[in-house]
């Protein structure tokens, strides 16, 4: 189903190419000084607005889970979200909602900063240009050390979090990065493409 900002995005672009077209075809119509108004709004502002929304609603699209595994290469990422073992960090969170399954791979890999979402998906250019251009990498890593900031973010508060011994005793090495979430011994698995093939794998609605 389309949604109400695509209609709106599409009727005002509509509107601007009709516009664009009257003024191209009829010159006389933008001889008055209201008509000229008229003029700068179909060639500026209309499409600037177009613009501005159209970035928005992909925006939104590109934080579905869906549209980040739609390429090729991300397919094995997808599939481990549904390994059946509570030792895989990704497949955990995802299958007990602890992250929306609409936004699962966004919510994990944005960056909980003031221009966070808007660096995520600067930094996603990069997969796009991989994708049409370079083409995907032989292994494929994350760009940067994973923050523990973006653990945090979420289990910050977290009873079950804060009052475990483990992370109560070492709260202030995770707070400064000193250890990393993601430390050998601790939730060192998160994906693990690489042993997919040998992994079973859940199925909702199946025992």
């Amino acid at each position: 189903m389309v949604s109400g900002p695509v209609v709106i995005l599409f009727v005002l672009i509509g509107l601007a190419i009709l516009l664009i077209a009257l003024f191209a075809f009829r010159p006389s119509v933008t001889t008055t000084p209201t008509r000229k108004i008229l003029d700068f709004a179909a060639l500026f502002i209309l499409p600037s607005v177009c613009l501005a929304m159209g970035f928005q609603v992909h925006m939104e699209r590109s934080k579905q889970t869906q549209f980040c595994i739609s390429c090729h290469a991300m397919t094995p990422w997808g599939q481990s979200l549904y390994v059946d073992d509570l030792h895989h960090l990704a497949a955990t969170h995802f299958q007990n909602h602890l992250v929306p399954h609409s936004q699962a791979c966004f919510t994990c890999h944005t960056t909980y900063t003031i221009f966070g979402d808007a660096q995520a998906k600067l930094s996603g250019l990069k997969h796009i240009y991989m994708q049409y251009i370079a083409g995907p990498p032989k292994v494929i890593r994350i760009s940067s050390p994973y923050n523990n900031r973006e653990c945090l973010h979420c289990h910050s508060g977290m009873r079950v979090f804060e009052e475990g011994p483990v992370h109560a005793a070492m709260m202030d090495q995770f707070k400064s990065n000193s250890i990393s979430c993601l430390s050998s011994g601790c939730h060192d698995v998160v994906h693990n493409t690489s042993g997919l093939a040998k992994e079973k794998l859940w199925r909702p609605g199946q025992p």
